[in-house]
């Protein structure tokens, strides 16, 4: 079984793929951005080096894939594929921070990647606003966060939008965690333990 978190950055998706993990036994493939060489330059110099970084993270995406599709036990990730080609890769082109060759490119690869892998099980979709959003950022204290403003989070946020209500890849569990603490706060996570219980009639 494979279980997806999506959510924009500081939604909270790392903090509850090992909260989930830890409670129904699941392994936890959560994402590793300080193992992309090329992101702290992607932060000094987006034009420059955004096709390196997304294509980093597609490939490191496609890896975790390969690893679930292999698994003898239930895993749940943290953060999608989609959300690399259908929130970053295209806010990228977008913002003409990308090329267009180089986001031709990059959907070619993707494209092909996505006849090898199906989807996950359940997709668990964090939605948290702006507030929020940047309280996390800048509580948690990665170094190369730091110069993401509330901007990029706003122009993320909206590509997330319009992502999630096109998505019928998979089931899907929509979860508002504005006024949630699942971390510190037990009735906050037992409520979300409930709705995935519903969803895999556990």
């Amino acid at each position: 079984m494979h279980i997806a978190i999506a959510g924009n950055i500081g939604a909270g998706k790392t903090t509850l793929a090992g909260l989930l993990a830890s409670h129904y036994g699941w392994e936890a493939l959560k994402e590793m951005p300080d193992e992309n060489p090329y992101l702290a330059d992607f932060y000094e110099d987006m034009p420059r080096w955004a096709f390196q970084v997304q294509v980093h993270f597609l490939t490191s995406r496609f890896d975790q894939l390969i690893q679930i599709s292999q698994a003898k036990h239930p895993v749940i990730q943290d953060r999608t594929i989609y959300e690399d080609a259908f929130v970053f890769a295209k806010n990228l082109h977008d913002s003409e921070i990308m090329s267009t060759q180089d986001y031709q490119t990059y959907h070619r690869l993707f494209d092909i990647i996505m006849r090898l892998v199906r989807p996950p099980d359940l997709l668990i979709f964090l939605d948290a606003g702006l507030p929020k959003l940047t309280l996390q950022v800048k509580k948690r204290g990665r170094l190369y966060e730091q110069s993401v403003d509330i901007t990029y989070l706003a122009t993320l946020q909206k590509h997330y939008q319009n992502w999630i209500r096109s998505y019928q890849e998979s089931p899907m569990l929509y979860i508002d965690v504005n006024e949630l603490d699942f971390l510190n706060r037990p009735e906050d996570f037992q409520m979300i333990v409930e709705k995935i219980n519903h969803y895999l009639s556990l």
